[in-house]
């Protein structure tokens, strides 16, 4: 097999992410369900990354690509460790404001739950730091399965921005707590 068509890879994901709530169910003989639901809310936001990442739009002769990776293709790597260089190559202020706030946008629930899912991430440093590592394995992993996406320094700084963001909004938003 040398194409992955989204539904397949989505299926997939949904697959593996059903059996692991189930074994935490099972070994915690309980279901907590705020839990859950912000688990469920972080699945989701995984998935719309998944499917813009590695399944972008691409109009080809007026018809939109197909959600299918190939992972036969090979090289040539395209890869840009220079910020700001990519950033001006768009045709459209519209392409860009699509790739800036796309980017950063995909990431901001991530910088929300992320410190709801986990109480030991409850500082900046420490959900920007695992919005750039999420960001990098992504870009790293286009390597791989995309060689014709490019790996960019861009995307990375974006995605984290995103992240950051999201936890600005979960600090604004977050119930605070009565000192005694």
């Amino acid at each position: 097999m040398t194409e992955v068509s989204f539904l397949y890879g989505e299926l997939i994901f949904t697959g593996i992410w059903i059996v692991l709530r189930i074994l935490v169910w099972i070994q915690q003989k309980k279901i907590d369900w705020k839990r859950e639901a912000a688990l469920l809310l972080m699945f989701i936001n995984l998935a719309v990354i998944i499917r813009l990442v590695y399944f972008p739009f691409f109009m080809v002769e007026g018809h939109v690509q197909p959600l299918i990776v190939n992972l036969r293709a090979t090289g040539p790597y395209r890869i840009n460790l220079t910020p700001f260089v990519h950033i001006v190559d768009y045709s459209s202020r519209k392409e860009l404001l699509i790739n800036i706030l796309g980017n950063m946008c995909m990431f901001i629930p991530t910088g929300i739950l992320l410190p709801i899912l986990y109480k030991k991430l409850d500082r900046f440093w420490k959900v920007v730091l695992v919005g750039l590592s999420m960001s990098l394995m992504i870009e790293l992993s286009q390597l791989l399965w995309c060689p014709t996406n490019v790996t960019d320094i861009d995307d990375l700084m974006l995605n984290t921005l995103g992240a950051a963001i999201g936890y600005g909004i979960y600090y604004l938003c977050r119930p605070r707590r009565k000192r005694s």
